[in-house]
């Protein structure tokens, strides 16, 4: 029974379109992924690592807030190969820039991540964006592939720096060549009959257009032979057209942050919450919340991170490949209870209430599926809910939420973590210093 209602889930889905956009996913999130699991290596052990995280996000978050009231007049296909080429760029920047300790200098390192997050966060509003043409199979399967970037992508990083022995400088030189499948995947793996329907309804509009009599050639024709000498009707023409045409984009721009306010607290609020509480969570807390060795399964501080960490992606990819077989409507619910996660976890850092680690274990876990949960459903209720002509605008503009909510929790978690450890140590728990 279970097996046919498996099947079922998938009925109508096209094999091309979800692999095309499971990697989408992968791949654009895998760098962020990539370079936070690098942090030290990239910065050394005296620079915050929130450093890093806040070059990641950032220009990611400007670019989500700016870009979807402009981007739309660039082809998809021009977008896709230059998402590539910058975030190809960025990561070589970081990869040949000597580390820390044969002279190199941050600043150029962070230069490359600030590449790497321009792209990335143009590639997530520009691809949810696109899953507008393709269906709600689309946006299952990019979520599937974003939560499947973070367990590859640390995993990965972690497999070729310590189980192969490959140096760091030889692991991001090959993640530099990982968008290369982001080309592949648009180019020859999707099929491009919904995106040939876009333009060709555009073409037809443009035909219409020109049938009722607003054609800018014909309306210049028209005034010469009626009007005075043709140079002079010719400029005031092409007057009228320039202006209308900024009219045209000013009104456009006004409409389209009503729009976004409409957004604001249906489906921005809510997943900005999830993000600053899960962020800050796994930035500034979790590397408080240790337990004595002898009461633990690890021989060393430093591996309660690592398996926070993990535990949290692995809860993501689950909840992010559950939209077809799980469903939610009122997305405040899980944010609120993944702000009630934070609270009970820095009460833990402070007080030391639980009796084992992996209570905390199931906590991570949970937040996880909170989190991921609500970044999928987000989107399909954007689906579900808002007008068909105001869908792909929405899709992307909504992504400001999750690099917003980061943002603001690196920010917040500059001095968090440091409280928290000199709170532990001035009770005599010292191990945050023994990382």
């Amino acid at each position: 029974m279970f097996a046919s209602r498996f099947r079922a889930s998938f009925a109508g889905a096209d094999l091309r379109v979800c692999t095309a956009f499971w990697l989408f996913g992968l791949i654009n999130n895998v760098l962020y992924v990539i370079i936070l699991s690098a942090a030290l290596d990239l910065v050394g052990p005296s620079v915050p690592k929130s450093v890093v995280l806040l070059a990641d996000v950032i220009p990611s978050f400007l670019m989500k807030l700016v870009a979807p009231y402009f981007i739309h007049v660039v082809p998809y296909s021009i977008r896709i190969i230059l998402f590539a080429a910058i975030s190809s760029w960025g990561m070589l920047l970081i990869a040949l820039t000597p580390a820390y300790t044969d002279g190199g200098t941050i600043t150029t390192k962070m230069a490359g991540v600030v590449l790497a997050s321009l792209s990335s966060g143009a590639g997530e509003l520009s691809f949810l964006g696109l899953t507008h043409y393709y269906g709600s199979f689309s946006l299952a399967a990019w979520g599937s592939g974003t939560g499947g970037a973070g367990l590859i992508g640390a995993g990965a990083y972690a497999i070729a720096t310590t189980t192969i022995g490959m140096s760091v400088k030889a692991s991001l030189l090959a993640s530099a060549f990982l968008p290369i499948i982001m080309l592949l995947s648009f180019f020859l793996v999707l099929p491009r009959g919904p995106l040939q329907s876009k333009v060709g309804a555009k073409v037809q509009e443009e035909i219409l257009a020109r049938e009722d009599g607003s054609d800018p050639a014909a309306d210049r024709e028209d005034q010469g032979l009626l009007s005075g000498p043709l140079d002079a009707s010719t400029s005031l023409v092409n007057s009228a057209v320039h202006t209308k045409d900024t009219t045209s984009w000013i009104t456009e721009f006004i409409d389209n942050l009503r729009r976004f306010r409409r957004l604001f607290f249906p489906y921005v609020l809510p997943l900005f919450l999830v993000y600053v509480a899960e962020y800050l969570i796994n930035q500034s807390v979790a590397p408080t919340l240790l337990f004595p060795l002898q009461s633990s399964p690890f021989t060393e501080y430093r591996s309660f991170y690592p398996t926070y960490a993990t535990i949290y992606q692995f809860g993501v990819f689950l909840s992010r490949s559950s939209l077809l077989f799980l469903r939610i409507h009122r997305l405040y619910p899980p944010s609120f209870l993944q702000c009630l996660n934070l609270f009970i976890l820095i009460l833990q850092s402070l007080y030391f209430f639980l009796p084992s680690v992996y209570i905390v274990f199931a906590i991570i876990f949970w937040e996880g599926l909170l989190g991921g949960l609500v970044y999928v459903n987000t989107f399909a209720e954007i689906g579900d809910r808002v007008p068909r002509e105001e869908r792909e605008f929405a899709l992307g503009a909504t992504t400001v939420s999750d690099s917003g909510g980061i943002m603001v929790a690196g920010l917040i978690g500059l001095g968090v973590e440091t409280w928290l450890c000199e709170w532990q140590v001035m009770r005599e728990r010292d191990w945050c210093t023994q990382l």
